[in-house]
């Protein structure tokens, strides 16, 4: 949907909330309730779900929406997950990071605000969201970049790759990987993806061909196996893995880097 169209929309919405405000809420709320359950007994129980499930899409996205309103332009998950702290908390001192895909900032400005002695860069291809990462930033020690992380990156290692909620939005996953690794020669590369196994839901829309992916643009939501086997077959390997809030949060480092890191405590 273009931002235009999708403006357009929400003023809409916003026009035609007016005169349903004068309905109490409950009242909204039970007829629309009705409404689903009216739809669910037409036809079989296979059809009721789909459009259930079709329904359920919509609700998140106006939730997504509706929480980042209420958190005046950040997602509230940002601060209920605490998952920047996964990030801050695997990242040496002294480091050299990149944030791949970086969106509009928060993840970066909580590692170069709490990690010591930290160089940060975060990079996105979306010019709207970066914009706004640049508006909100205050700290000398991190910038950002419009471009490609593999083409437009400035010259030199970088030890830590960050990807939050990133590598499912790439098709070629293994190929990416190790030209990235090769590329900077990382460290270590920290990892949050969607996991598919978060809920019984994820296999049953799975068996009623209905979208499973929490976002359209998604190209997989991998189960802890495949994200394993991915991760292995990029020449990589998982040093770290947690399941949390239905993710995957893993520590991936090269097999040479791991060697070194043995080597030096030995």
């Amino acid at each position: 949907m273009g931002a235009r169209l999708k403006s357009t929309l929400l003023a809409l919405a916003r026009l035609l909330a007016a005169p349903l405000a004068l309905i109490p809420g409950r009242w909204r709320t039970g007829f629309i309730k009705g409404l689903i359950v009216v739809d669910s007994r037409i036809g079989g129980p296979a059809n009721a779900m789909r459009r259930a499930f079709s329904i359920s899409d919509l609700t998140d996205h106006v939730i997504a929406e509706r929480a980042t309103a209420y958190g005046d332009g950040e997602h509230p998950k940002h601060r209920l997950m605490c998952y920047h702290d996964f990030f801050v908390d695997n990242i040496p001192p002294g480091s050299r990071v990149i944030d791949v895909g970086c969106g509009y900032g928060a993840v970066a400005r909580s590692i170069a605000g709490q990690v010591t002695d930290v160089q940060v860069i975060g990079m996105d291809l979306d010019e709207g969201r970066l914009n706004q990462a640049v508006a909100s930033n205050d700290l000398p020690n991190l910038r950002f970049i419009l471009g490609n992380v593999l083409t437009d990156l400035p010259k030199g290692k970088w030890g830590v790759v960050v990807m939050s909620n990133v590598l499912e939005h790439i098709d070629q996953r293994t190929e990416f990987l190790r030209s990235l690794t090769q590329r900077i020669q990382p460290t270590r590369v920290l990892i949050r993806v969607p996991l598919f196994e978060r809920h019984w839901h994820m296999p049953m829309r799975q068996e009623l061909g209905v979208n499973y992916f929490s976002d359209q643009t998604h190209f997989v939501e991998h189960t802890l196996q495949e994200f394993r086997d991915e991760i292995e077959a990029a020449g990589l390997e998982v040093v770290q893995c947690k399941i949390r809030w239905g993710e995957i949060w893993a520590v991936v480092m090269p097999r040479d880097a791991i060697e070194k890191e043995s080597n030096a405590v030995e």
